[in-house]
């Protein structure tokens, strides 16, 4: 039998697997490591896992006969039903008190199941978000727990210890709620990813169509831009991506094919949203922009038939017109991070979970994919005021959008009058108009709900929940529908 003098144990080499395990080495962790393609095992230890503590293992009993007790366990394979199957497979080499580490992109709702299942057979669950990529992996992720509490103070030091450091060498990880929060804290991640993916997409657009600015002159923009407010991992990225040129010497990026690709994440971004009632907009109308994207055929031959107005420049001042493409950019960035702490705060609601809402600002502080400078005022803003019921509502993001808000409309205007779609910027803003607005028109609505079904209507002369019902036409019933809410 193996000395059991691992600290933790890894299953699933693929890249970001590998990348957490050196992680790991580097910060003095001995982990043992296993493959579902043993070949893997022998192979990453020759190469990438060379001259470290690594261990490797060539079947699950001996990976779990090489850890310490509590024994810990960490998953890095494909969500779903390939978690389950290691589950199954583990448990049997496990006992009470064991951990086991959920480290893939699952749905919290799986989350939540086997943190209830497994407790009942005494083995403690986390389920966690790892943001960041390959690079964060191998660098310092950011890392989102969640689970069995009683699982956290064995992995605490671990999962902090590879975690990616803010400037006062904080760790972008803490332990984020029960159950399956953590796992839902990185889908809305994924989802404000999308999010900002596609603004900055429709703000290349812009510039690109209404200012025919060339890759390299577009490299220099973002490069600016990056200096400043939208100081970002996906804003320096962008930069680069325009600098990078292809054999020929020619701009890459427009040689990539325009058809976006989606792992689900967002799109369960966008159900949850639904399921709690949530208008999350904009990552929204960022899902369905790739579907969109998608239809390239149907498309191209579109349009040969579909004609909107010619293209039509930006008039006056290049430079002004930059400026507000980003201050559109930036307004809807806002939106979009308000929206995605009102799903986290109703979902918290719905799950009686405890969200440290501040704190998850600073797990995405850095690591992950949408860390930004901008992140840091979202941490300020829960600290003033932890209940503030929404971000737009600080006083800082208040003033922004004050001051910008011209510019975001001048630009949203220009993308309909040049015909260049823009569904992120234009749902931002219509998003806020919305939310800003003491009346809407959703009174019209209801009355349409009770002539036609009978579901009756609340009167702003009579005090919130007595419901009424009118007999529009003279010849209907007197029964009313049962009244449900959104």
């Amino acid at each position: 039998m193996a000395d059991a003098v691992c600290d933790i144990g890894l299953i699933g080499l693929a890249v970001m697997g590998q990348n957490l395990v050196l992680n790991m080495n580097d910060h003095g962790f001995k982990v043992a490591v296993f493959n579902r393609t043993v070949s893997k095992v022998d192979d990453f230890l020759a190469n990438e896992a060379k001259g470290t503590q690594v261990v490797g293992a060539h079947s699950i009993e001996e990976l779990t006969s090489l850890l310490k007790r509590p024994r810990r366990v960490m998953l890095m394979v494909k969500a779903g039903e390939t978690v389950d199957h290691m589950i199954d497979l583990i448990t049997p080499h496990l006992e009470a008190g064991d951990i086991i580490i959920d480290g893939g992109n699952s749905l919290f709702t799986d989350s939540n199941r086997r943190t209830r299942d497994l407790a009942a057979k005494g083995i403690l669950f986390i389920g966690t978000g790892v943001s960041g990529g390959e690079e964060g992996a191998r660098r310092g992720p950011s890392i989102m727990p969640g689970g069995n509490p009683a699982a956290w103070p064995h992995v605490k030091d671990i999962l902090q210890s590879i975690a990616a450091k803010v400037e006062d060498g904080t760790p972008c990880c803490d332990w984020v709620g029960e159950d399956g929060a953590g796992h839902f804290v990185k889908m809305v991640h994924n989802g404000i990813e999308y999010g900002d993916m596609q603004l900055i997409c429709e703000a290349y657009d812009l510039l690109q169509r209404g200012l025919g600015l060339t890759p390299d002159e577009l490299h220099e923009v973002f490069a600016e831009w990056n200096q400043g407010e939208l100081d970002s991992y996906l804003i320096e990225i962008s930069s680069q991506i325009f600098a990078k040129k292809d054999e020929d010497g020619k701009p890459l990026v427009d040689k990539i094919l325009d058809t976006a690709g989606q792992k689900g994440t967002g799109k369960w971004t966008v159900i949850s949203a639904l399921d709690n009632g949530q208008p999350v907009t904009l990552i929204g109308e960022s899902v369905f922009a790739r579907c969109l994207s998608a239809l390239k055929e149907e498309r191209v031959a579109a349009s040969k038939i579909l004609k909107g107005p010619r293209s039509r420049k930006a008039s006056g001042d290049r430079k002004t017109f930059i400026e507000d493409v980003r201050r559109a950019l930036y307004c809807s960035k806002i939106v979009s991070y308000a929206q995605g702490y009102m799903l986290l705060r109703a979902a918290a609601k719905e799950n009686g979970w405890n969200l440290n809402m501040g704190g998850i600002a600073l797990m995405w502080r850095g690591g992950c994919i949408i860390r930004s400078r901008f992140l840091g005022k979202i941490k300020e803003a829960f600290d003033k005021n932890p209940n503030i019921v929404n971000l737009l509502l600080d006083s800082f993001f208040r003033d922004a959008v004050t001051k910008y808000q011209a510019s975001w409309r001048k630009a949203v205007l220009h993308a309909v009058r040049a015909g260049v779609p823009t569904p992120a910027f234009s749902t931002a803003l219509a998003f806020f108009d919305g939310y800003r607005t003491g009346r809407l028109p959703a009174n019209l609505l209801q009355a349409q709900r009770d002539f036609f079904g009978a579901h009756t209507y609340e009167r702003v002369d009579q005090p919130r929940g007595q419901f009424f019902h009118t007999n529009w036409t003279g010849h209907g019933g007197r029964v009313a529908s049962g009244t449900y809410n959104a």
